[in-house]
């Protein structure tokens, strides 16, 4: 389960078991969880914990580490 990005509490990773899925990130913050499809657009699949104000922000890191994520998925999973 590779970390990719640490920020303000939030964990952004991918599980070794999601190659046949389509690119996606998921994240975590205490007990809250989520996942956000990255192709073929930015959307959240669920987001369970999360406040308004949370999902706001994760999906702006979410946008701006859009293509750092993809890249990293498409290493690890090469």
């Amino acid at each position: 389960m590779p970390t990719i990005l640490t920020v303000s509490g939030f964990r952004f990773f991918f599980y070794c078991g999601d190659k046949n899925e389509p690119i996606h990130i998921h994240v975590t913050k205490g007990s809250a969880t989520g996942k956000i499809w990255l192709e073929p657009e930015i959307s959240i699949a669920y987001m369970v914990g999360f406040n308004n104000k949370d999902i706001r922000d994760i999906i702006k890191v979410v946008t701006n580490n859009n293509e750092s994520f993809k890249l990293k998925w498409n290493e690890y999973f090469a």
